[in-house]
């Protein structure tokens, strides 16, 4: 691959062995074209974001190396979502698999499909944590620190798993 970009995806999931879902979804992310699969956090769960009538999810955040467009990587994402029966029955409701592009570079992207950085990144410590765990000195497009995230975003009830 020449001429990657590093990007950053977040993982979710609440249903059907969450952990499993997860894992499985890793080993998709390395086997994708055009992509390698860098540094990937530890496990971490998290109470659901939205309807609280739902399972706790499983999350994690892994770094890729991608010559893929933003909207081509988002496609393939989309694509691994549904390989797991993605179902979208409500907003921030249950899900087999959750995968979101967070950071694609050092690009900002507000497109009707794909808004980059993840519009809500800076408000859930389920991506912030995992993601100062593989790159704690990342800053994003517009300069802001992950450190400084990190001091407004405190783990609360997140937890970290054992391996």
């Amino acid at each position: 691959m020449t001429d990657t970009l590093r990007c950053f995806i977040g993982l979710g999931s609440n249903l059907d062995d969450p952990r499993q879902q997860v894992l499985r979804a890793l080993d998709e992310l390395a086997a994708l074209d055009d992509c390698r699969l860098g540094l990937r956090s530890s496990l971490y769960r998290s109470d659901p974001v939205g309807p609280q009538d739902q399972p706790d999810f499983i999350n994690a955040v892994a770094e890729l190396h991608t010559s893929l467009d933003a909207e081509t990587l988002l496609d393939r994402l989309q694509m691994i979502e549904q390989q797991h029966r993605r179902v979208r029955e409500r907003h921030w409701g249950p899900r087999t698999l959750d995968l979101d592009l967070l950071l694609y570079g050092n690009a900002s992207i507000a497109t009707e499909r794909l808004k980059v950085p993840h519009p809500y990144m800076s408000e859930r410590s389920f991506v912030l944590w995992p993601l100062a765990e593989i790159a704690p000195e990342l800053r994003l497009p517009d300069g802001t620190t992950l450190e400084g995230l990190l001091a407004l975003c405190p783990m609360g009830t997140l937890e970290r798993l054992p391996l």
